[in-house]
């Protein structure tokens, strides 16, 4: 019986997870669209997706895991009208597209590093790359009678799939009754979208390619079915992204991959919730995003925002405020400058904790249980503190908080204040408790916190 249960966006429950290949786990996450550069919900995605993997790696399974990297075919809006977004930042900044999808991929890779997540542990295909295996996967559905020709490009027609409402649960007439005006009127179908589109006539692309149907690029949906069958095959066990990928991207996956394949493309879709900012939905239109970096201006530690990120549950929304921030990053400063005083010791994993931990994670990656665990243990006088590191590197491991690097930061004391903690030395070892607490406030009035400690007084920044 399987000790992990994922909830599944495709049936609305959570089910115990039972992998294709036994040992062994296939992941697909939904990767950046390199135009500009990721804003901090966008990152929301990879931190979970990173703690998911780690969970499995934990609990023994091998895991190969795709995060892919969109570089061509994901026109602004999200549809299939308007221009591709790397070319419109490419417009922005007086660049090629190739120019600023490198750019931003490389940005991308910076902000993983930050959040402790590992490049080495992931594929990361690009678009641009795979351009064969999309035709290829268009010409499977087109002999297949899913595709139809209009003056701007090679279409899907979903009334040729009896399931394509199915994963979000999609009320058709309800989208025709609200349909916009600038609706592409050669579509059959409001819900049918682009396989493949033609460059403009009379317009050089930066990105475009010979195909059988002219030339062009592919649509923006085509490339996660065909990367994921070549990196993982027809059939995979779980993909991830946004929720706002539910209605349209990833329902249009799975009748791709479905329609050319007649089998069951993904098992368990899993999906995480909006991290909002003060005005709704953190999004890149109006130019004015946070980055990771406009947080570490704010001098707040990345791996404080990974850890802000895992108080709350995936599937529950966010809403983002410096000041919940700041909290979180005191309590990771705590647990951090704790865990620096433990670094060199040995001690035993507590199989209590253990068992707890790998429960919670187990429950759909439940982090905030996790992340209170950790509070708990740390209160536990019935566990050594040697143990209680052990244990909390132990949970790190999914965590990925990097406590292992955990370093005591070189205090610069100036000599009024090692006067001062000379003079409390005194009073402590004459039980002059009175006098010891009047010069522990002193010292705090220098900015510094005072501990007593079996090997003596130490010191810590407030």
């Amino acid at each position: 019986m399987s000790d992990i249960f994922l909830y599944n966006t495709k049936t609305r429950q959570q089910e115990a997870f039972v992998p294709i290949h036994e040992g062994g786990v296939s992941i697909y996450s939904c990767g950046p669209t390199v135009y500009h550069y990721a804003h901090i919900g966008n990152l929301r995605a990879y931190v979970f997706a990173d703690v998911l993997r780690r969970m499995f790696v934990q609990s023994g399974f091998s895991v190969k895991h795709v995060i892919n990297i969109t570089d061509v075919g994901h026109l602004v809006g999200d549809g299939d009208m308007g221009e591709d977004k790397l070319e419109t930042g490419a417009k922005r900044e007086g660049k090629t597209a190739w120019d600023i999808a490198k750019f931003y991929t490389d940005a991308f890779f910076v902000d993983l590093d930050a959040l402790n997540i590992p490049r080495d542990a992931y594929l990361f295909p690009r678009a641009t790359e795979n351009i064969p295996e999309q035709i290829t996967l268009i010409k499977t559905l087109e002999e297949k009678g899913f595709t139809y020709k209009t003056s701007d490009g090679i279409y899907f027609d979903t009334s040729k799939f009896p399931r394509y409402t199915d994963l979000a649960k999609l009320d058709i007439e309800g989208l025709q009754s609200g349909a916009r005006i600038e609706e592409n009127t050669e579509k059959k179908n409001i819900t049918d979208f682009a396989l493949w589109k033609f460059s403009p006539k009379e317009t050089v692309r930066h990105m475009e390619w010979d195909s059988p149907w002219g030339k062009g690029f592919p649509g923006w949906h085509i490339e996660c079915s065909a990367m994921s069958e070549k990196y993982l095959g027809k059939h995979f066990d779980i993909h991830t992204g946004g929720i706002d990928h539910i209605p349209v991207h990833h329902t249009n996956e799975i009748a791709q991959s479905e329609g050319a394949h007649n089998e069951t493309y993904v098992n368990y879709w899993m999906h995480v919730n909006f991290l909002n900012d003060k005005d709704g939905k953190m999004a890149k239109s109006s130019g004015d995003f946070l980055r990771l970096q406009t947080l570490i201006n704010e001098k707040i530690n990345p791996l404080a925002y990974r850890y802000y990120l895992l108080t709350t549950h995936y599937r529950s929304e966010i809403s983002f405020s410096f000041e919940s921030l700041r909290g979180s990053q005191e309590a990771y400063n705590k647990l951090f400058s704790w865990c620096a005083h433990y670094k060199e010791t040995t001690g035993t994993i507590s199989e209590k904790y253990k068992a707890d931990f790998k429960r919670m994670i187990g429950d759909d990656v439940n982090t905030p249980q996790a992340i209170a665990l950790i509070w708990t243990l740390m209160k536990d006088y019935g566990v050594s503190a040697t143990d209680k590191y052990a244990t909390i590197l132990y949970f790190d491991e999914v965590l990925g908080l990097g406590l292992k690097n955990a370093t005591r930061l070189e205090l610069h004391v100036s000599d009024e204040v090692k006067k001062l903690l000379e003079e409390r030395d005194k009073a402590r070892i004459n039980k002059n408790f009175a006098e010891s607490d009047r010069l522990r406030n002193e010292i705090a009035n220098h900015g510094f916190v005072v501990k007593d400690t079996p090997n003596g007084q130490e010191l810590e920044t407030k």
